[in-house]
């Protein structure tokens, strides 16, 4: 197949997502910082960030002195230009958080779920999107998208199906169902630990590194794998399942049906669980996450949640010994509810055993580090996936048509 030709609209669209994300990372930046940043000229640049301003998507954010010349006017993506929805939909609830361009939260929901069939959930979904949006009170269509972070693994095509076996979804078609329960805005379905992956990489742990594995540990367990600045993915999208490789031949358990995962240890619903095997009786703490918390405090008196938790941090750490051997990261960002109440109290363990289970060169080489962001670590990154949209189309996902200068 020939190699698809370059025009002049490409070069202008390229031209326009380059300085905007350049802008969205790292500024205010002067006309004169985006030339040096970016590789373009100073007339490339002049010219597209005056249309950039003229759409509203750019603003003036002061002026700094410059040597010898006139102050130089500094640039910022326009937070007011439109709003981002991001949605967790997670094994036991739902948050839904509303932000600007700037991504500041500006409104948030929070239900509690219990299992329920996927129509049930896609309706939660878009009643909640309206209610953050009534609740900040912003014009609905001024949204610009809103993403999804969803557990399973998301099969990306002209809509986005989910098969989460953990909760009894099989090819759930859940962007159909939302728009069948009213969503009208632009939808971005993807799996939950990528979504938190893309927020450390953006804003978090992450920053600044090309090779990183970011883990997510909730009731759940996964990974999004980060090579070379992008997510890799697989054939199917898949890739990441991390929770459901194999870390006893013959273990315990796991809710997909086989035996021995990663996550059937170190899921939050397996820590408790065994304990309560161990213990002969549960710990009342109420929730899931009140629960753990309550099993972490318990170890300082008690043996027998002294020794799961050790259990625990050394089988978490085999595990990340295998994405340090697999992948060869240079950091290792550990995250999801679960994993920082773990890591707050036990990473020196989870260190050490990743220590004794990975090659030495390849741990030498890396960093392991608590995600920077708490429970919001989903709906944050969902959020960013119609940011993303813009940044990289360099307009408006809200129309279905681009400018013709840009398309």
């Amino acid at each position: 197949m020939a190699p698809k030709r370059t025009t002049v609209r490409d070069l202008r669209r390229q031209n326009r997502a380059t300085l905007l994300s350049t802008l969205f990372f790292d500024g205010p930046l002067s006309r004169y910082e985006l030339s040096r940043l970016s590789g373009l000229s100073a007339a490339t640049v002049s010219n597209v960030t005056a249309e950039l301003v003229e759409d509203g998507l750019v603003v003036e954010a002061g002026s700094v002195d410059s040597d010898g010349g006139r102050p130089r006017v500094l640039l910022r993506v326009n937070p007011a230009f439109g709003h981002v929805v991001g949605v967790d939909v997670g094994e036991t609830g739902i948050k839904v958080e509303l932000f600007d361009l700037g991504l500041t939260q500006l409104a948030a929901r929070d239900h509690a779920l219990s299992p329920s069939s996927p129509a049930a959930v896609a309706s939660l979904v878009a009643s909640s999107v309206r209610d953050v949006v009534a609740a900040a009170g912003v014009p609905v269509s001024t949204v610009l998208g809103v993403g999804v972070g969803v557990p399973g693994t998301v099969e990306q095509g002209a809509a986005a199906v989910v098969h989460a076996p953990t909760i009894g979804w099989d090819a759930v078609r859940l962007e159909e169902l939302i728009r069948a329960a009213g969503g009208t805005w632009p939808l971005y379905v993807e799996n939950g630990a990528k979504t938190q992956g893309q927020a450390e990489m953006w804003f978090g742990a992450g920053r600044g590194a090309r090779h990183v594995v970011i883990a997510l540990i909730g009731s759940g367990v996964g990974a999004a794998v980060v090579t070379d600045g992008g997510v890799y993915r697989g054939a199917t999208s898949s890739a990441g399942e991390w929770g459901h490789t194999t870390i006893v031949y013959g273990g315990r358990p796991c809710r997909c049906g086989a035996l021995g995962c990663l996550e059937a240890y170190v899921g939050a619903e397996a820590i408790l669980d065994r304990y309560r095997k161990a213990r002969g009786r549960n710990l009342s703490a109420g929730g899931e996450q009140s629960t753990v918390a309550a099993l972490i405090a318990a170890a300082a008196h008690s043996r027998t949640a002294a020794r799961v938790l050790d259990e625990t941090a050394g089988y978490l750490g085999a595990g990340i010994a295998n994405l340090v051997n697999l992948f060869n990261p240079e950091r290792i960002v550990l995250g999801g509810w679960a994993g920082l109440a773990l890591g707050a109290h036990q990473l020196d363990r989870i260190v050490a055993a990743t220590r004794a289970h990975a090659l030495r060169h390849p741990f030498d080489q890396i960093s392991i580090e608590l995600g920077r962001f708490g429970p919001d670590a989903v709906a944050v990154g969902a959020a960013t996936l119609p940011v993303a949209a813009l940044l990289e189309g360099a307009a408006d996902p809200r129309k279905s048509t681009p400018r013709a200068d840009i398309a």
